[in-house]
């Protein structure tokens, strides 16, 4: 069975941090890219970071970049742990983030973990 599961969010002051983190399962995802793409109240979901299936090149969106940093463990198994440490939250990052797989034509997608930054 395929999953991500998204763990890591919560209430955090503005200024703070906050690390999110997934966990993919079911597939051998050392095949997959990965990232996190976000989508706030009344907004359309928007890419954050990614990372390559090799762990070699990541992507930041400008709102994310300098203070975002995207990072991926892959174990023996096909099990990959992909991480997203997030600086300096501002409330505009007040979001559900969720963990993307990226393989060859084919997308799979976590539930989601809210985060939230108060003023």
């Amino acid at each position: 069975q395929v999953q991500l599961v998204e763990t890591g969010g919560g209430l955090v002051q503005a200024g703070g941090s906050l690390r999110l983190s997934c966990v993919a399962s079911g597939l051998p995802f050392s095949n997959y890219a990965m990232g996190w793409f976000r989508q706030a109240p009344g907004k359309e979901r928007e890419f954050v970071a990614a990372i390559s299936r090799t762990g070699h090149n990541t992507y930041y969106a400008d709102s994310a970049k300098g203070r975002f940093t995207i990072s991926s463990i892959s174990g023996e198994t096909a099990k990959k742990t992909v991480y997203l440490q997030m600086n300096s939250l501002k409330p505009e990052d007040t979001a559900v983030y969720y963990c993307n797989a990226e393989g060859v034509g084919i997308y799979y997608w976590g539930k989601g973990t809210l985060v939230t930054v108060s003023s």
